[in-house]
């Protein structure tokens, strides 16, 4: 039976070193120092939104519907995920508005979606 791989350590929480990668059609086995993914860091739920987000092609509306969530709770979970993976998730700027009217306009989300969008560009 095979476990889902962890990443950090049950006992300090540091992250752990995958030393040894064994075959087990023919039990060939390669000891040494190995790097995770950066992916290998990201919680089962953030693993499970970015599945999601890829079948969905990066729609946020179809993530939207398919997680039943809100456009801001979809580019919380993105930006989290982003600073996750050790990127600047970056802060809302004017050509972010620009975009947030656009989207508004077009009906992809609503006026209370888009003020909250804006204020959280501000803080």
């Amino acid at each position: 039976m095979a476990y889902p791989l962890i990443s950090n350590c049950p006992v300090c929480s540091k992250q752990l070193t995958i030393t040894k990668l064994q075959c087990t059609h023919c039990h060939t086995t390669v000891e040494n120092e190995f790097e995770l993914s950066k992916f290998a860091a990201l919680s089962q739920e953030q693993l499970h939104f970015i599945e999601i987000f890829l079948k969905c092609r990066g729609n946020i509306k179809e993530v939207e519907k398919e997680l039943g969530i809100s456009y801001p709770t979809v580019r919380g979970k993105l930006d989290e995920i982003i600073s996750s993976l050790g990127y600047n998730a970056g802060k809302k700027t004017d050509i972010d508005k620009k975009r947030i009217v656009s989207m508004l306009e077009k009906g992809e989300i609503t006026a209370e979606e888009a003020i909250q969008l804006i204020k959280e560009g501000e803080s």
